[in-house]
C-alpha cells in the first residue's frame, strides 16, 4: 500500500468539492490527477484547460474579482444542472495559479496578478463561507533563489520562522500573499495554509541531479532541496484533511539534501559563513520539511536517489 492509498480517508467533514487554481502549470498539471486519485471533485480554473480530459475545466482570470467569485460557485458540468437548484460554494480551494518566476512578465504585472489575484481567491472564499484554503507559497521567500549577486542564508536549516527577506518581485508578491492569508485567516477564523514550495520536479526530471551534484553551487539558490511533483500532491492532500490550524506556513520539500554528502559536511565546505541554528542530521534538506513531517504526516515517496537508480535501470 502506498501512502496515498494509506492517506485517502474523506469524511463527511473534509473538503470533498474543490477549486483548484493553476492546474494546468508545471506543479497542478501533477497535482491535479493526484487528488482526482484520492476522491475529491475538482473544478480547474485557469487561463487554458489541463492535460486531464476527466477533470473539468473553466477557463478565467484570477485579477477578475467577479470570475473568481463565479468560479466557486459554479457547476462542475452540465450534470449539475440535474440537481434542481444553483450549485453551493466549493468546499475548499487550492490555489496555484500565479506568475511563476520572475522574467516572464515585467516585474509590476508579476507582483500585481499574484497579489491581487491572491487576494481575490481568499477574499471570495472567505466571504462564500469557505474554511480551507491552500495557497502556494515560495521557496524564493527566503531571498537567496532570485538575489542580486552573492547572498548568503541567514542561517540553516530554513524553518517556516525564518526571517523572510526577498528582493524580487515574485518572492515579495508572496510574502505579501502570506500577509493576507495569516489577515483572513484571523478575521474569519479560517484554515488557510500557504505552502513553501521549493524547486518542483516532474517525474521526468531526475536525469539532471548528477548534474546538480557535480556542480553544488548551482543549487544553493535553492537550497539545495526540492519537491517532486507527485509528493506535492500528497502534501496538498494531507493539508485539506487536517482541519483546525488556522493560519499555517509548510515549507514544501521532499527529504534529502541533493548532494553526495551529509548535509552538515557540505555545508561546511559550500556554505561555511552561514551559522547552523540546530544540528542537520544526516542528509537532511537544508529546507527543512520536518514541520509538514510532524504535523501533517508526510512520507515521501519519490527520493532522488531511487528516482535516479529506476531511471538507470529502465
Amino acid at each position: 500500500m502506498t501512502n496515498q492509498d494509506s492517506a485517502v480517508a474523506t469524511p463527511s467533514s473534509r473538503p470533498a468539492r474543490l477549486l483548484f487554481t493553476g492546474g494546468s502549470g508545471k506543479a497542478g498539471r501533477h497535482v491535479l490527477p493526484w487528488l482526482a486519485r484520492c476522491g475529491y471533485q475538482i473544478l480547474n480554473f485557469d487561463l487554458k484547460p489541463s492535460e486531464h480530459a476527466a477533470i473539468p475545466n473553466l477557463l478565467g482570470d484570477i485579477t477578475d474579482a467577479g470570475q473568481v467569485f463565479n468560479a466557486m460557485t459554479s457547476h462542475f458540468g452540465f450534470g449539475g444542472f440535474s440537481l434542481g437548484g444553483p450549485p453551493a460554494p466549493v468546499d475548499a480551494v487550492v490555489h496555484f495559479a500565479a506568475v511563476p518566476r520572475v522574467l516572464l512578465q515585467p516585474d509590476n504585472e508579476t507582483y500585481r496578478v499574484n497579489v491581487i489575484g491572491t487576494y481575490h481567491i481568499i477574499e471570495a472564499a472567505m466571504k462564500l463561507g469557505i474554511r480551507k484554503v491552500i495557497i502556494a507559497s515560495s521557496e524564493t521567500t527566503y531571498g537567496v533563489c532570485f538575489a542580486e549577486g552573492e547572498k548568503d542564508f541567514h542561517a540553516f536549516p530554513l524553518e517556516e520562522d525564518y526571517d523572510t527577506d526577498p528582493m524580487d518581485s515574485y518572492g515579495l508578491s508572496k510574502v505579501v500573499n502570506e500577509k493576507t492569508a495569516r489577515a483572513f485567516a484571523e478575521r474569519f477564523k479560517a484554515d488557510i495554509y500557504a505552502l513553501r514550495i521549493g524547486n518542483v520536479i516532474e517525474p521526468d526530471e531526475y536525469h539532471r541531479f548528477p548534474g546538480f551534484v557535480a556542480d553544488p553551487m548551482s543549487r544553493k539558490r535553492n537550497a539545495w532541496s526540492y519537491i517532486d511533483a507527485r509528493d506535492l500532491g500528497q502534501i496538498v492532500h494531507r493539508c485539506l484533511q487536517k482541519n483546525g490550524l488556522g493560519f499555517q506556513v509548510f515549507n514544501a520539500v521532499n527529504d534529502t539534501i541533493t548532494a553526495d554528502e551529509p548535509t552538515a559536511e557540505f555545508l561546511k565546505q559550500w556554505c561555511p559563513r552561514t551559522p547552523h541554528r540546530r544540528p542537520l542530521v544526516g542528509h537532511e534538506a537544508p529546507l527543512s520539511n520536518r514541520k509538514i513531517r510532524e504535523v501533517l504526516g508526510f512520507k515521501e515517496e519519490h527520493n532522488w536517489r531511487q528516482e535516479l537508480g529506476s531511471a538507470k535501470v529502465g
